[in-house]
């Protein structure tokens, strides 16, 4: 028990510390992702308190932070606004429209995890996921530049321009600074700290937290405990009219949420060289978002940002994330006026340093080392997640790499023929057959003019769909209406049964035990030699 307790305790110092940076800069985040959705800020705050919570003790991937997205925010805009449209007006139905569509969101990232659906981000390439990291961190960086403008939507100017990036530039200097003289202090919130304590015993006119929340309508931090949202099920009619207006933005909600959850989860995975557990983080994530739902949350996923800043803090462990919800939810009960006095320069320098960690600046390197097809995967990705959304950016940069995977290996396969001692002729096929390559392996036969008996010998390939079944089909047919006699050779066993369950047709012409001349080869390493020799297309 000891030694238990121990391990688990081994890093708590780092995991306390860099869970109260993380609270920090969370406030900021959640409170703006709440104005973009049209909500109150308490609503994105209470999200990144519950599923920060639920997703620490519960998720795949310790060390990681979830809270309420802007990649979640942007698509909640539309489904707030037409949920009030329903509604006379003031009677703010929107909101609640929003907690029924993250609650059917959360039910639907459940089922994700238990049909185990999170492995398919192993499908997603590695081109992708840098195309990821970079479109997000120029997302981070956008979005910051917001900071720097007023109330009436104009940039800073003259001195209170100069003040916030000389505040800004202190900040990234601290955090860069620290770490060359000291790793046992966390240099984010050594950095907040410090830059506050400027900013406050300066008596700076500089835009804090606190200004920050009441120039986007609100009317402070200060709140009390998430309450559970009776009025859900009596303001939100239960029919199919709902059930058709919130599905199709639970869905997107779902895969956009579930797509960076696990992307996130990949990158702090090659960052600390652990591994997570997909499924598991599909479960935790619904599960939050459920209960984010019932209790007046706005729902959201894992948080690139923060989790680089805990992971970079030496935040390990799930009491991090712990540390950060229960941290951010005093700084709503308790200490609303002090963070309401943290200089929002403080927080955008700290935006700022993770921008720099994760953009992959090693993506320049090698844009001349990779195939052009990886190039353009890269920057199609890191362009569409700016100009649109992480879950378009990534289904396309997937589906980019399939269509050239596709073509790659179509073109691939090939037919050595011979002719043996009693005028069968033999192709030889090498190579994956499937819908992309039908066309070249139809070009290889000569039905005309082949002799009367024909083999097809596939030990060097497999038939990998319906497409090509149906073009053996169609090839054994051919040659049976020119009168030829067509045996198929060293299919492998799952190819077979393919064959046989398409058509009682095939059990005609498979050969069956037959051994895999591979073997053969093998132990004959000169035979295996001459036959590459006489290897021919």
């Amino acid at each position: 028990m000891t030694e238990f307790i121990r391990k688990r305790t081994a890093n708590a110092k780092n995991d306390i510390l860099s869970g109260l940076t993380v609270a920090l800069a969370l406030v900021p985040e959640a409170v703006a992702f709440a104005f973009v959705a049209g909500v109150d800020p308490l609503v994105g705050l209470y999200a990144a308190f519950m599923i920060g919570l639920i997703t620490s003790i519960f998720g795949g991937r310790p060390g990681m932070i979830s809270g309420a997205t802007g990649a979640l925010a942007v698509v909640m805009v539309s489904l707030v606004a037409e949920g009030n449209a329903f509604g006379a007006e003031g009677e703010n139905l929107g909101l609640y429209y929003l907690f029924a569509t993250v609650i059917l969101m959360g039910i639907i990232q459940m089922l994700a995890g238990v049909f185990k659906l999170g492995k398919f981000v192993r499908l997603i390439p590695h081109p992708v996921m840098m195309g990821f990291v970079n479109g997000l961190a120029i997302v981070i960086f956008l979005s910051q530049l917001g900071m720097f403008k007023d109330a009436s939507g104009s940039w800073f100017t003259g001195s209170q321009l100069w003040i916030m990036l000389g505040l800004v530039a202190l900040t990234m200097g601290i955090m860069f600074g620290l770490p060359k003289l000291t790793k046992k202090l966390p240099e984010a919130l050594i950095a907040i700290l410090g830059v506050s304590a400027i900013a406050i015993f300066g008596d700076f006119d500089v835009a804090t937290v606190g200004s920050f929340i009441r120039d986007g309508g609100g009317e402070g931090l200060k709140g009390g405990l998430p309450q559970f949202q009776t009025d859900i099920f009596s303001k939100v009619p239960f029919n199919w009219h709902t059930l058709s207006f919130i599905g199709p933005y639970a869905l997107i909600l779902a895969a956009i949420g579930l797509i960076e959850s696990l992307m996130t989860l990949n990158l702090v995975d090659e960052l600390t060289e652990t591994r997570g557990n997909t499924n598991k983080e599909c479960l935790a994530q619904g599960g939050a978002n459920i209960i984010t739902g019932l209790f007046g949350g706005m729902g959201g996923c894992a948080m690139i940002g923060q989790s680089l800043i805990n992971i970079k803090g030496g935040g390990r462990g799930r009491l991090s994330g712990i540390v950060a919800a229960l941290a951010l939810l005093g700084f709503i009960l308790f200490a609303s006026g002090l963070i309401e006095q943290v200089p929002i320069a403080a927080l955008v320098g700290v935006m700022f340093m993770v921008v720099i960690g994760t953009f992959a600046w090693s993506s320049f390197r090698i844009l001349n080392k990779i195939p052009i097809s990886d190039v353009i995967v890269l920057v199609a990705v890191s362009s569409l997640t700016v100009i649109f959304d992480l879950a378009i950016a990534v289904i396309a940069g997937v589906i980019i790499s399939a269509l050239v995977f596709s073509w790659e290996n179509a073109k691939r396969i090939r037919a050595r023929k011979r002719l043996r001692e009693d005028g069968t002729k033999v192709y030889e096929i090498w190579g994956p057959l499937f819908f992309g390559s039908i066309i070249a392996f139809n070009e290889k036969f000569d039905v005309k003019n082949d002799p009367e008996k024909v083999e097809i010998d596939f030990v060097e390939s497999r038939i990998s769909d319906h497409s090509a079944i149906e073009a053996i089909f169609n090839l054994v047919n051919k040659y049976e209406e020119a009168g030829k006699q067509i045996k198929l050779k060293h299919l492998s066993e799952d190819c077979k049964i393919l064959l046989y369950k398409s058509s009682p047709k095939f059990r005609e012409v498979i050969v069956e035990d037959i051994d895999d001349p591979r073997y053969h080869l093998a132990e004959n390493p000169e035979a295996f030699t001459k036959g590459l020799s006489e290897y021919k297309f």
